[in-house]
């Protein structure tokens, strides 16, 4: 028997009173991000837990994040990391990445993060094009541009170790993927990634509708 349960704000407040276990830090960072503008890009606290419980769960020892904005993944990611781990962090603003560089350096694991500030393409080139980067990465976390995620994508099963994860956040897109009204370039881009990692054997999948839906593709 299929059983669901309507996920509405009171059933959101109490999974967040079971189980939330935000630090001090990052609770300051989401606070301060939700004065800017374009707060609603920030992933919820509930979502970063979940991302640090997958990075400790599968020993993620390098990861690379792309999308950073001002760095609640990012914290979330490399808190979660041994000492000597390394997350790789990409995107195209110095004006939200220096938000994510001072609570990273708050937080005690400015060490930790290999900040790379441009287009995400060609920063992606680039670490790939490095001595022994290729097939040494063990966890790949997409949050950017719609437009570029099949991009992303490619270059992280570049990047990933056999048994590597991609986790790809945003892929139900608040629900337009179903509306066929809604041609923006956006949405017709996920419809696009998703059939396209849907129908990829180099992996195995599963879409979970939780948050704005996430993809998990494990590297075979």
């Amino acid at each position: 028997m299929r059983i669901q349960v309507d996920v509405n704000e009171a059933m959101q407040d109490y999974v967040a009173d079971i189980s939330l276990r935000e630090p001090d830090v990052l609770k300051e960072l989401r606070h301060r991000t939700s004065e800017l503008p374009l707060a609603l890009m920030q992933i919820s606290p509930e979502q970063g837990q979940f991302l640090s419980l997958l990075v400790k769960a599968l020993g993620v020892r390098k990861a690379v994040e792309v999308g950073v904005f001002t760095g609640y993944s990012l914290l979330s990611t490399a808190l979660a990391l041994p000492a000597d781990g390394r997350v790789v962090a990409l995107d195209v603003s110095e004006e939200w990445t220096d938000i994510a560089r001072e609570f990273a350096g708050r937080a005690g694991v400015a060490d930790r993060i290999d900040l790379r500030v441009g287009d995400a393409r060609q920063s992606l080139d680039a670490l790939l094009a490095e001595d022994g980067e290729a097939g040494s990465y063990d966890f790949f976390f997409i949050d950017a541009d719609k437009e570029n995620y099949a991009a992303y994508y490619e270059a992280g099963l570049k990047l990933l170790r056999p048994g590597g994860l991609i986790v790809v956040d945003n892929v139900l897109w608040h629900g337009a993927v179903l509306d066929e009204s809604q041609q923006d370039s956006e949405t017709t881009a996920l419809r696009a990634f998703n059939a396209k990692v849907r129908d990829d054997k180099r992996v195995d999948l599963s879409v979970v509708p939780y948050a704005d839906g996430l993809t998990f593709a494990l590297k075979r």
